[in-house]
């Protein structure tokens, strides 16, 4: 069995000091490969770095919305040169968070905008970050022209009403250990039914453990096989199966042939 992280943070405190050991418990648990996402221009560095040590490793670059009041107004060409890195196969995580806002949301929308129009010349995939700001998500993102372009809305725990708008635009959600949390109905309905071949997973760690590890901090790479078991149970299928189609899923969408390939 073979499972792709689609979304961690080997290089926050929590995973940093032990990453060799985190990739081999991952391996040994059937997670071959993970995206580990940078959320300022300096963590994408780093985690382009890590990706360059680590075969099974890959990166993603960009500006958390909550590290958005740094970098309003700040110029920003650099992350197109960082996009460029041949370990790099995301763009992100970008976007808005309307629930904390740990930054103004003025700076938010000028940071993701100015994001989007670098990104658009990178075409890479988007992994976006979105919490209680789906209609400015969207609406800035088809401005920007990204309809019909490879885009995943990362830990989705929204509304099947929320997972239908994004996916009218062509539009991806993955999905964290939360589906396995006893609360989180909406969004298990639209795991459930969502189509396999867009099916992809992730842990977000070092948050977001699954059941039944809930309790286990940090979260990382090899718990993303808790939440495969459940999907598969949830969506009646065979974890090998869920894993095989995930997989190829994940490998499809963020190319990770290629940048294996290039590197």
């Amino acid at each position: 069995m073979e499972l792709v992280d689609t979304h961690c943070h080997l290089t926050f405190d929590d995973l940093a000091g032990q990453v060799e050991a985190v990739l081999r418990r991952a391996g040994e648990a059937g997670v071959r490969r993970c995206l580990t996402i940078g959320v300022t221009p300096e963590d994408g560095m780093s985690c382009a770095a890590l990706a360059e040590k680590h075969q099974g490793v890959f990166a993603g670059a960009g500006i958390h919305p909550h590290e958005a009041g740094r970098f309003a107004g700040a110029d920003l060409s650099g992350l197109g040169e960082l996009l460029a890195h041949p370990r790099v196969v995301a763009a992100g995580e970008i976007g808005l968070d309307y629930h904390y806002d740990l930054s103004d949301r003025k700076a938010q929308r000028a940071v993701f905008q100015a994001q989007l129009e670098i990104c658009a010349q990178a075409n890479l995939p988007l992994v976006i970050h979105n919490r209680e700001a789906t209609g400015d998500t969207i609406q800035m993102l088809r401005k920007a022209g990204f309809g019909g372009r490879r885009v995943v809305f990362h830990c989705f725990t929204g509304t099947p009403a929320e997972a239908g708008l994004i996916r009218d635009q062509g539009w991806r959600v993955s999905f964290t250990g939360v589906v396995t949390f006893k609360n989180a109905g909406p969004a298990r309905q639209v795991a459930r039914d969502y189509p396999a071949e867009e099916l992809m997973l992730e842990t977000d760690s070092p948050y977001l453990s699954p059941e039944p590890v809930r309790q286990v901090r940090p979260n990382e790479p090899a718990h993303l096989v808790h939440t495969a078991r459940f999907l598969a149970e949830l969506r009646g299928q065979h974890l090998e199966e869920l894993a095989e189609q995930t997989t190829r899923n994940a490998v499809e969408f963020f190319d990770l042939a290629q940048a294996s390939a290039a590197s």
